[in-house]
């Protein structure tokens, strides 16, 4: 279905990351699904940690496995089509987490996958996720991300990463789900690339208000969405045949709206969708 959407898909989304067995699947007419992206003009990515695992020591933090066999993945990935990768840590904010081990471990394990990406020639995407689970503040949330993209970084050129070849998948900085006071649109400066957890909607207008905002952004500020692309499309979609197209209109209409967004000239509500304003936020969101 979203894959054999319109070519103008490709106006507005340069790339899609696969998991490992989509990556081998087909469409109806026997075209891998790797191929369909490059005839839409789009590059495919994969997905190559496999999930986290409790990090002993800590308060329930976790770390991401997958390192043991990843140069031989991503051998295979790289004759398989892939251009690039994703390895996806995630810490979260409550009274005495992230702590320094699981900031250090986690920073470290991004550092590892990263290199072995670039010596497989793949474009490692970097994404330390900070779960939107909490009741913490906007300022809390700001400093416990600068604290992990710090360590994040020095990470990466400790382990001879070439930081020029790599690409940056952080949240939002944005406060707790559980926080009572909410932050305006415009108080939101952080880097972005995934929505976590917000509505469609919300992640497109604050995605538009970190373009919008006059300061120095010496790097394209995009998005790299998958709930926030998706949602509006499986509701139109309902499971039945008859409303394929009109889901593949509700995806290349938020392609739009964040294609838009990465500019900083999207007006808020000016593209409606299915499920827009729906909140998609999952606790403790795993996949």
């Amino acid at each position: 279905l979203l894959f054999t959407a319109d070519k103008a898909l490709a106006d507005n989304i340069s790339g899609v990351i696969l998991f490992h067995e989509t990556l081998y699947h087909k469409a109806d007419d026997g075209t891998p699904f790797p191929k369909l992206l490059q005839d839409l003009g789009i590059i495919p990515g994969i997905k190559v940690d496999t999930g986290t695992v409790k990090l002993f020591g800590t308060e329930d933090e976790v770390t991401t496995q997958g390192l043991d066999d990843l140069d031989k993945r991503c051998a295979q990935y790289k004759k398989d089509g892939c251009q690039f990768a994703k390895w996806r840590c995630t810490l979260k904010i409550q009274k005495n987490t992230p702590s320094a081990l699981a900031i250090s471990e986690n920073a470290n394990v991004l550092a590892r996958y990263a290199s072995i990406c670039q010596a497989n020639r793949l474009v490692p995407i970097v994404e330390p996720e900070i779960l939107p689970d909490g009741d913490h503040d906007l300022v809390q949330a700001q400093k416990v991300a600068e604290t992990v993209l710090a360590a994040v970084y020095k990470a990466l050129n400790d382990h001879h990463v070439f930081l020029e070849g790599t690409l940056l998948k952080p949240s939002m900085v944005t406060a707790g789900q559980s926080c009572p006071k909410k932050s305006s649109n415009f108080q939101i400066t952080g880097i972005t690339f995934l929505s976590g957890g917000q509505s469609e909607e919300e992640a497109t207008v604050n995605l538009d208000a970190i373009n919008k905002f006059n300061g120095k952004k010496p790097w394209p500020l995009s998005f790299s969405f998958g709930r926030a692309l998706q949602a509006s499309v499986l509701k139109a979609w309902g499971g039945k045949p008859q409303n394929i197209k009109a889901a593949q209109n509700e995806l290349l209409k938020r392609a739009k709206a964040n294609g838009l967004a990465a500019l900083g000239k999207y007006e808020q509500g000016s593209i409606t969708g299915k499920a827009a304003g729906e909140g998609l936020f999952v606790k403790n969101h795993a996949y």
